[in-house]
Protein backbone atom coordinates (compact mmCIF):
# COMPACT_ATOMS: atom_id res chain seq x y z
CA UNK A 1 0.00 0.00 0.00
CA UNK A 2 1.16 3.53 -0.77
CA UNK A 3 0.29 6.20 1.81
CA UNK A 4 0.88 9.89 2.34
CA UNK A 5 1.47 9.54 6.08
CA UNK A 6 2.12 6.50 8.28
CA UNK A 7 1.81 6.91 12.05
CA UNK A 8 3.58 4.10 13.89
CA UNK A 9 4.23 2.85 17.39
CA UNK A 10 1.21 4.23 19.24
CA UNK A 11 -1.96 3.39 21.13
CA UNK A 12 -4.89 3.92 18.78
CA UNK A 13 -8.10 5.12 20.46
CA UNK A 14 -10.66 4.60 17.72
CA UNK A 15 -13.67 6.08 19.60
CA UNK A 16 -15.84 3.86 17.41
CA UNK A 17 -19.07 2.23 18.61
CA UNK A 18 -17.15 -0.78 19.94
CA UNK A 19 -14.61 1.34 21.80
CA UNK A 20 -11.81 -0.50 20.03
CA UNK A 21 -8.25 0.22 21.15
CA UNK A 22 -5.16 -0.96 19.29
CA UNK A 23 -2.44 -1.10 21.97
CA UNK A 24 0.55 -1.32 19.63
CA UNK A 25 -0.99 0.22 16.58
CA UNK A 26 -0.42 2.20 13.44
CA UNK A 27 -2.51 4.34 11.09
CA UNK A 28 -2.01 5.01 7.39
CA UNK A 29 -3.39 8.16 5.72
CA UNK A 30 -3.92 8.60 2.00
CA UNK A 31 -5.39 11.71 0.42
CA UNK A 32 -7.89 13.01 2.97
CA UNK A 33 -8.85 9.65 4.49
CA UNK A 34 -7.75 7.03 6.97
CA UNK A 35 -6.61 4.24 4.64
CA UNK A 36 -5.69 1.58 7.22
CA UNK A 37 -5.57 0.90 10.97
CA UNK A 38 -3.88 -2.12 12.44
CA UNK A 39 -1.06 -3.60 14.50
CA UNK A 40 2.27 -1.84 14.23
CA UNK A 41 4.03 -5.04 13.23
CA UNK A 42 1.92 -5.26 10.06
CA UNK A 43 3.15 -2.03 8.48
CA UNK A 44 6.01 -3.59 6.53
CA UNK A 45 4.16 -3.45 3.21
CA UNK A 46 3.14 0.21 3.58
CA UNK A 47 5.22 2.74 1.68
CA UNK A 48 4.65 6.25 3.02
CA UNK A 49 5.95 9.65 1.98
CA UNK A 50 6.00 10.70 5.66
CA UNK A 51 6.45 8.49 8.73
CA UNK A 52 5.60 9.76 12.22
CA UNK A 53 6.82 7.78 15.24
CA UNK A 54 4.26 8.18 18.04
CA UNK A 55 6.85 6.81 20.50
CA UNK A 56 4.19 4.95 22.46
CA UNK A 57 1.86 7.95 22.49
CA UNK A 58 -1.89 8.11 21.92
CA UNK A 59 -3.23 8.29 18.37
CA UNK A 60 -6.83 9.48 18.39
CA UNK A 61 -9.46 11.53 16.56
CA UNK A 62 -8.93 15.28 16.61
CA UNK A 63 -11.05 17.13 19.15
CA UNK A 64 -14.13 19.03 17.96
CA UNK A 65 -14.91 22.38 19.58
CA UNK A 66 -18.64 22.64 18.92
CA UNK A 67 -19.10 26.23 20.10
CA UNK A 68 -16.67 29.12 19.70
CA UNK A 69 -16.49 32.81 19.01
CA UNK A 70 -12.96 32.47 17.65
CA UNK A 71 -12.13 36.14 17.13
CA UNK A 72 -12.89 36.91 20.77
CA UNK A 73 -9.22 36.09 21.30
CA UNK A 74 -9.01 39.88 20.83
CA UNK A 75 -11.08 40.30 24.02
CA UNK A 76 -9.37 37.69 26.19
CA UNK A 77 -9.51 39.01 29.77
CA UNK A 78 -11.23 42.25 28.75
CA UNK A 79 -14.21 42.04 31.12
CA UNK A 80 -13.73 39.31 33.69
CA UNK A 81 -15.73 38.52 36.84
CA UNK A 82 -19.04 40.00 35.67
CA UNK A 83 -22.59 38.60 35.34
CA UNK A 84 -23.55 37.40 31.85
CA UNK A 85 -25.89 40.25 30.88
CA UNK A 86 -23.59 42.94 32.31
CA UNK A 87 -20.61 41.33 30.59
CA UNK A 88 -22.50 41.14 27.28
CA UNK A 89 -24.41 44.44 27.18
CA UNK A 90 -21.96 46.77 28.94
CA UNK A 91 -18.65 45.41 27.67
CA UNK A 92 -18.75 42.89 24.82
CA UNK A 93 -21.35 44.50 22.54
CA UNK A 94 -19.67 47.96 22.80
CA UNK A 95 -16.27 46.40 22.04
CA UNK A 96 -17.70 44.47 19.10
CA UNK A 97 -19.10 47.69 17.64
CA UNK A 98 -15.47 48.64 16.86
CA UNK A 99 -14.66 45.42 15.03
CA UNK A 100 -13.54 45.32 11.41
CA UNK A 101 -13.13 42.41 9.02
CA UNK A 102 -9.35 42.64 9.38
CA UNK A 103 -9.57 42.47 13.18
CA UNK A 104 -11.82 39.43 13.00
CA UNK A 105 -9.46 37.64 10.60
CA UNK A 106 -6.43 38.29 12.80
CA UNK A 107 -8.28 37.22 15.94
CA UNK A 108 -9.56 34.07 14.25
CA UNK A 109 -6.12 33.12 12.94
CA UNK A 110 -4.71 33.34 16.47
CA UNK A 111 -7.63 31.21 17.66
CA UNK A 112 -6.85 28.59 15.00
CA UNK A 113 -3.25 28.47 16.19
CA UNK A 114 -4.38 28.02 19.79
CA UNK A 115 -6.82 25.27 18.83
CA UNK A 116 -4.33 23.36 16.66
CA UNK A 117 -1.73 23.50 19.44
CA UNK A 118 -4.20 22.03 21.95
CA UNK A 119 -5.60 19.22 19.78
CA UNK A 120 -8.69 20.70 18.15
CA UNK A 121 -9.09 19.88 14.47
CA UNK A 122 -12.68 21.16 13.91
CA UNK A 123 -14.70 24.02 15.35
CA UNK A 124 -18.12 25.63 15.03
CA UNK A 125 -18.09 29.42 15.14
CA UNK A 126 -20.63 32.20 15.53
CA UNK A 127 -19.50 35.80 15.17
CA UNK A 128 -19.39 38.98 13.11
CA UNK A 129 -17.60 39.25 9.75
CA UNK A 130 -17.70 35.46 9.52
CA UNK A 131 -16.32 35.53 6.01
CA UNK A 132 -13.03 36.44 7.68
CA UNK A 133 -13.33 33.48 10.07
CA UNK A 134 -14.03 31.16 7.14
CA UNK A 135 -10.88 32.49 5.45
CA UNK A 136 -8.84 31.97 8.62
CA UNK A 137 -10.07 28.38 8.87
CA UNK A 138 -9.21 27.82 5.21
CA UNK A 139 -5.75 29.37 5.56
CA UNK A 140 -4.92 27.49 8.77
CA UNK A 141 -5.96 24.11 7.41
CA UNK A 142 -8.66 23.61 10.04
CA UNK A 143 -12.11 22.15 9.54
CA UNK A 144 -14.89 24.56 10.51
CA UNK A 145 -18.60 25.31 10.47
CA UNK A 146 -19.05 29.08 10.62
CA UNK A 147 -22.00 31.45 10.47
CA UNK A 148 -22.73 35.16 10.74
CA UNK A 149 -24.55 36.08 13.94
CA UNK A 150 -28.06 37.41 13.24
CA UNK A 151 -30.10 39.56 15.61
CA UNK A 152 -32.87 42.16 15.56
CA UNK A 153 -30.67 45.24 15.90
CA UNK A 154 -28.21 46.48 13.24
CA UNK A 155 -24.91 44.63 12.99
CA UNK A 156 -21.46 46.28 12.88
CA UNK A 157 -20.86 44.12 9.81
CA UNK A 158 -23.95 44.10 7.63
CA UNK A 159 -26.23 46.77 9.11
CA UNK A 160 -29.96 45.93 8.98
CA UNK A 161 -31.18 42.34 9.29
CA UNK A 162 -32.11 41.83 5.64
CA UNK A 163 -28.48 42.43 4.75
CA UNK A 164 -27.55 39.76 7.28
CA UNK A 165 -29.65 37.19 5.47
CA UNK A 166 -28.06 38.26 2.19
CA UNK A 167 -24.56 38.03 3.73
CA UNK A 168 -25.35 34.51 4.97
CA UNK A 169 -26.59 33.47 1.52
CA UNK A 170 -23.43 34.88 -0.08
CA UNK A 171 -21.27 32.82 2.29
CA UNK A 172 -23.33 29.71 1.59
CA UNK A 173 -22.75 30.20 -2.12
CA UNK A 174 -19.04 31.03 -1.77
CA UNK A 175 -18.18 27.97 0.33
CA UNK A 176 -20.52 25.52 -1.38
CA UNK A 177 -18.52 22.33 -1.91
CA UNK A 178 -15.49 23.42 0.14
CA UNK A 179 -13.71 20.38 1.54
CA UNK A 180 -13.21 21.78 5.06
CA UNK A 181 -15.30 24.93 5.58
CA UNK A 182 -19.09 24.80 5.80
CA UNK A 183 -21.50 27.68 6.40
CA UNK A 184 -24.26 27.59 9.03
CA UNK A 185 -27.26 29.86 9.67
CA UNK A 186 -26.84 31.37 13.14
CA UNK A 187 -29.42 33.58 14.89
CA UNK A 188 -28.00 34.69 18.23
CA UNK A 189 -30.68 33.70 20.74
CA UNK A 190 -34.43 33.72 21.46
CA UNK A 191 -34.04 36.95 23.48
CA UNK A 192 -32.29 38.86 20.67
CA UNK A 193 -34.22 37.38 17.74
CA UNK A 194 -37.91 37.84 16.98
CA UNK A 195 -39.96 34.81 15.88
CA UNK A 196 -40.01 35.99 12.25
CA UNK A 197 -36.19 36.16 12.22
CA UNK A 198 -35.95 32.64 13.63
CA UNK A 199 -38.45 31.25 11.13
CA UNK A 200 -36.58 32.86 8.24
CA UNK A 201 -33.27 31.49 9.54
CA UNK A 202 -34.66 27.96 9.62
CA UNK A 203 -36.07 28.36 6.10
CA UNK A 204 -32.62 29.34 4.76
CA UNK A 205 -30.98 26.45 6.62
CA UNK A 206 -33.49 24.01 5.12
CA UNK A 207 -33.07 25.49 1.64
CA UNK A 208 -29.27 25.08 1.77
CA UNK A 209 -29.18 21.92 3.89
CA UNK A 210 -27.05 23.90 6.33
CA UNK A 211 -26.53 23.57 10.08
CA UNK A 212 -28.57 25.87 12.32
CA UNK A 213 -27.01 27.29 15.50
CA UNK A 214 -28.42 29.30 18.41
CA UNK A 215 -27.64 30.19 22.05
CA UNK A 216 -30.51 28.96 24.19
CA UNK A 217 -31.42 28.69 27.89
CA UNK A 218 -28.00 29.91 28.97
CA UNK A 219 -29.07 31.55 32.24
CA UNK A 220 -31.98 32.08 34.63
CA UNK A 221 -32.13 35.70 33.47
CA UNK A 222 -32.66 34.65 29.85
CA UNK A 223 -35.36 32.14 30.79
CA UNK A 224 -37.16 34.80 32.84
CA UNK A 225 -37.07 37.22 29.89
CA UNK A 226 -38.61 34.70 27.54
CA UNK A 227 -41.24 33.61 30.05
CA UNK A 228 -42.26 37.24 30.57
CA UNK A 229 -42.44 37.87 26.83
CA UNK A 230 -43.91 34.59 25.53
CA UNK A 231 -45.28 32.84 28.62
CA UNK A 232 -43.05 29.78 28.26
CA UNK A 233 -39.46 28.60 28.43
CA UNK A 234 -37.03 29.32 25.57
CA UNK A 235 -37.19 25.70 24.37
CA UNK A 236 -41.00 25.70 24.47
CA UNK A 237 -40.99 28.98 22.57
CA UNK A 238 -38.63 27.58 19.90
CA UNK A 239 -40.78 24.46 19.64
CA UNK A 240 -43.97 26.50 19.14
CA UNK A 241 -42.50 28.40 16.19
CA UNK A 242 -41.13 25.23 14.59
CA UNK A 243 -37.46 26.04 15.17
CA UNK A 244 -36.39 22.84 16.90
CA UNK A 245 -35.10 20.28 14.41
CA UNK A 246 -32.28 17.73 13.86
CA UNK A 247 -30.02 20.27 12.12
CA UNK A 248 -30.12 22.60 15.15
CA UNK A 249 -27.20 23.03 17.56
CA UNK A 250 -28.43 24.59 20.80
CA UNK A 251 -25.51 26.11 22.69
CA UNK A 252 -25.38 26.05 26.52
CA UNK A 253 -28.78 24.52 27.48
CA UNK A 254 -28.10 25.29 31.14
CA UNK A 255 -31.57 26.06 32.52
CA UNK A 256 -33.91 23.31 31.35
CA UNK A 257 -37.13 21.78 32.61
CA UNK A 258 -37.98 18.11 32.14
CA UNK A 259 -40.26 19.16 29.29
CA UNK A 260 -37.42 21.13 27.68
CA UNK A 261 -35.25 18.01 27.73
CA UNK A 262 -38.05 15.98 26.16
CA UNK A 263 -38.47 18.60 23.43
CA UNK A 264 -34.76 18.48 22.62
CA UNK A 265 -34.81 14.67 22.50
CA UNK A 266 -38.02 14.42 20.46
CA UNK A 267 -36.75 16.93 17.88
CA UNK A 268 -33.23 15.40 17.78
CA UNK A 269 -31.63 18.76 18.59
CA UNK A 270 -27.87 18.68 19.31
CA UNK A 271 -26.98 20.30 22.64
CA UNK A 272 -23.55 21.88 23.15
CA UNK A 273 -22.14 21.92 26.68
CA UNK A 274 -19.79 24.80 27.65
CA UNK A 275 -18.89 24.08 31.28
CA UNK A 276 -15.97 26.48 31.79
CA UNK A 277 -17.82 29.47 30.33
CA UNK A 278 -20.95 28.60 32.29
CA UNK A 279 -18.91 28.37 35.48
CA UNK A 280 -17.04 31.63 34.88
CA UNK A 281 -20.22 33.59 34.15
CA UNK A 282 -22.05 31.76 36.97
CA UNK A 283 -24.78 30.71 34.56
CA UNK A 284 -25.16 27.34 36.24
CA UNK A 285 -24.52 23.70 35.40
CA UNK A 286 -26.28 22.21 32.40
CA UNK A 287 -28.17 18.96 33.15
CA UNK A 288 -25.94 16.95 30.83
CA UNK A 289 -26.45 13.53 32.49
CA UNK A 290 -30.22 13.97 32.12
CA UNK A 291 -29.83 15.07 28.49
CA UNK A 292 -27.69 12.02 27.69
CA UNK A 293 -30.12 9.74 29.52
CA UNK A 294 -32.94 11.16 27.36
CA UNK A 295 -30.98 10.34 24.21
CA UNK A 296 -29.89 13.88 23.31
CA UNK A 297 -26.60 14.16 21.43
CA UNK A 298 -24.43 16.38 23.64
CA UNK A 299 -21.13 17.76 22.38
CA UNK A 300 -18.58 20.02 23.99
CA UNK A 301 -17.43 23.60 23.33
CA UNK A 302 -15.24 26.23 24.92
CA UNK A 303 -17.30 29.32 24.02
CA UNK A 304 -15.21 32.44 23.34
CA UNK A 305 -11.98 33.63 24.94
CA UNK A 306 -13.76 36.49 26.70
CA UNK A 307 -15.77 34.06 28.80
CA UNK A 308 -13.47 31.06 29.28
CA UNK A 309 -10.59 32.37 28.68
CA UNK A 310 -9.02 29.75 26.44
CA UNK A 311 -9.86 27.38 23.60
CA UNK A 312 -8.26 24.28 25.15
CA UNK A 313 -10.59 21.32 24.70
CA UNK A 314 -8.41 19.16 26.95
CA UNK A 315 -9.20 21.53 29.82
CA UNK A 316 -12.86 21.59 28.79
CA UNK A 317 -13.11 17.79 28.96
CA UNK A 318 -11.51 17.77 32.39
CA UNK A 319 -13.96 20.39 33.66
CA UNK A 320 -16.97 18.64 32.12
CA UNK A 321 -16.13 15.35 33.80
CA UNK A 322 -15.54 16.83 37.24
CA UNK A 323 -18.26 19.46 37.54
CA UNK A 324 -21.02 16.90 37.10
CA UNK A 325 -19.51 14.50 39.62
CA UNK A 326 -19.50 17.32 42.16
CA UNK A 327 -23.03 18.42 41.28
CA UNK A 328 -24.42 14.89 41.55
CA UNK A 329 -22.17 13.82 44.43
CA UNK A 330 -21.53 10.74 42.34
CA UNK A 331 -18.02 9.87 41.04
CA UNK A 332 -19.45 7.53 38.40
CA UNK A 333 -21.29 10.31 36.54
CA UNK A 334 -19.75 11.51 33.25
CA UNK A 335 -17.03 8.88 32.99
CA UNK A 336 -14.02 9.43 30.75
CA UNK A 337 -15.44 7.54 27.76
CA UNK A 338 -18.64 9.61 27.83
CA UNK A 339 -16.75 12.91 27.94
CA UNK A 340 -14.25 11.92 25.26
CA UNK A 341 -17.14 10.80 23.05
CA UNK A 342 -18.74 14.24 23.50
CA UNK A 343 -15.50 15.88 22.30
CA UNK A 344 -15.09 13.63 19.26
CA UNK A 345 -17.91 11.47 17.87
CA UNK A 346 -20.75 13.62 19.24
CA UNK A 347 -19.03 16.77 18.04
CA UNK A 348 -18.96 15.39 14.50
CA UNK A 349 -22.67 14.62 14.72
CA UNK A 350 -23.41 18.15 15.97
CA UNK A 351 -21.52 19.68 13.04
CA UNK A 352 -23.53 17.60 10.58
CA UNK A 353 -20.60 15.25 9.93
CA UNK A 354 -21.85 12.12 11.66
CA UNK A 355 -20.03 9.12 10.22
CA UNK A 356 -17.41 11.26 8.49
CA UNK A 357 -15.03 12.20 11.32
CA UNK A 358 -14.76 12.05 15.10
CA UNK A 359 -13.77 8.37 15.01
CA UNK A 360 -10.75 6.41 13.80
CA UNK A 361 -11.93 3.99 11.14
CA UNK A 362 -10.88 3.12 7.63
CA UNK A 363 -12.60 5.44 5.15
CA UNK A 364 -13.22 8.23 7.66
CA UNK A 365 -11.70 11.67 7.24
CA UNK A 366 -8.13 11.80 8.53
CA UNK A 367 -8.47 14.33 11.36
CA UNK A 368 -5.95 12.87 13.81
CA UNK A 369 -3.92 14.03 16.79
CA UNK A 370 -0.99 12.31 18.49
CA UNK A 371 -0.33 12.86 22.20
CA UNK A 372 3.14 12.61 23.71
CA UNK A 373 2.80 10.51 26.89
CA UNK A 374 6.49 10.64 27.78
CA UNK A 375 5.89 13.38 30.35
CA UNK A 376 5.94 13.23 34.15
CA UNK A 377 2.23 14.01 34.57
CA UNK A 378 1.35 11.16 32.17
CA UNK A 379 3.42 8.41 33.80
CA UNK A 380 2.35 5.69 34.47
CA UNK A 381 -0.62 5.06 32.21
CA UNK A 382 -3.16 2.34 33.03
CA UNK A 383 -6.13 3.58 30.99
CA UNK A 384 -5.43 5.77 27.91
CA UNK A 385 -8.98 7.11 27.74
CA UNK A 386 -8.94 8.26 31.36
CA UNK A 387 -5.48 9.70 30.81
CA UNK A 388 -6.73 11.94 28.00
CA UNK A 389 -9.62 13.32 30.08
CA UNK A 390 -8.05 13.58 33.54
CA UNK A 391 -4.29 13.93 33.01
CA UNK A 392 -3.52 15.28 29.54
CA UNK A 393 -3.14 18.95 28.71
CA UNK A 394 -3.34 20.82 25.44
CA UNK A 395 0.43 21.13 25.38
CA UNK A 396 0.78 17.34 25.24
CA UNK A 397 -0.46 17.26 21.63
CA UNK A 398 2.62 16.64 19.51
CA UNK A 399 1.32 16.20 15.95
CA UNK A 400 -1.93 17.15 14.22
CA UNK A 401 -3.34 16.00 10.89
CA UNK A 402 -6.45 17.60 9.36
CA UNK A 403 -8.08 16.35 6.17
CA UNK A 404 -5.04 14.18 5.59
CA UNK A 405 -2.57 17.08 5.81
CA UNK A 406 0.05 17.50 8.52
CA UNK A 407 -0.68 20.90 10.12
CA UNK A 408 1.48 20.51 13.23
CA UNK A 409 4.67 18.49 13.59
CA UNK A 410 6.59 18.24 16.86
CA UNK A 411 4.61 21.21 18.28
CA UNK A 412 5.43 23.40 15.27
CA UNK A 413 2.33 24.69 13.47
CA UNK A 414 3.04 24.48 9.74
CA UNK A 415 0.17 26.63 8.44
CA UNK A 416 0.36 29.77 10.60
CA UNK A 417 3.13 32.19 11.52
CA UNK A 418 2.33 32.17 15.23
CA UNK A 419 4.68 34.98 16.24
CA UNK A 420 3.09 37.23 13.63
CA UNK A 421 -0.44 36.18 14.68
CA UNK A 422 0.29 37.06 18.30
CA UNK A 423 1.89 40.38 17.34
CA UNK A 424 -1.16 41.35 15.29
CA UNK A 425 -3.56 40.72 18.17
CA UNK A 426 -1.34 42.56 20.64
CA UNK A 427 -1.60 45.60 18.35
CA UNK A 428 -5.37 45.19 18.08
CA UNK A 429 -5.64 45.11 21.87
CA UNK A 430 -4.24 48.64 22.04
CA UNK A 431 -7.12 49.87 19.85
CA UNK A 432 -9.72 47.89 21.79
CA UNK A 433 -8.47 49.09 25.18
Amino acid sequence: MNADILIKNGIVLTMNDHGAVVDKGAVAVKDSLIAWIGPDDQTGEIQAAKVLDAEGGIIMPGLINAHTHASMTCFRGLADDLPLMTWLNDHIFPAEAKLTEDMVYKGALLACAEMILSGTTSFCDMYLFEGAVAKAAHDSGMRAVVGEVLYDFPSPNYGPLENGFAYTRDLLEEYKGHDRVRIAVEPHSPYLCAPDLLKKAREIAEEWNAPLVIHASESENEVAQIKEKYGCTPMEHLAKIGFLCPRLMADHCVVLTDNDISLLADNKVKAVHNPESNMKLASGIAPVPALLEAGVCVSLGTDGCASNNNLDMMAEMNAAAKIHKAAALDPTVMDAKTVLTMATKNGASALGMDGQCGVMEQGKLADIIILDVNRPHLVPMYNPMSHVVYSARGGDVRHSIIHGKLVMEDRRVLTIDIKQAMAHVRELAKTIA
